[in-house]
């Protein structure tokens, strides 16, 4: 399934079975999750999404490593390709 399938709503559950939250936003690199938790939104990036079935994603993760990692944060990379010149001039080669 691709990350532009997955629909705001879905549930986000770990490999423990315990609910993580709900889709917010997809986006092409990560999960926008709302929470119940102290951290009321996470990042999840779309390499711990282990399976999508009948509107529910599941992680590759359990529930109490998920609240542990550093996903509270937007991702540093926009998700959007730069078509600027200056991104060439950062490049290594």
């Amino acid at each position: 399934m691709r990350m532009a399938d997955i629909k705001p709503g879905w549930a986000v559950v770990g490999n423990d079975g315990h609910r993580v939250g709900t889709v917010r936003e997809a986006s092409q690199n990560y999960l926008l999750t709302e929470t119940g938790g102290l951290a009321s939104h996470l990042y999840i990036p779309s390499s711990a999404i282990a399976n999508v079935e009948h509107e529910m994603v599941h992680l590759s993760y359990p529930q109490r490593d998920v609240a542990q990692m550093s996903w509270g944060q937007p991702p540093r990379v926009d998700d959007t390709p730069s078509d600027s010149p200056e991104a060439d001039l950062h490049r290594h080669i």
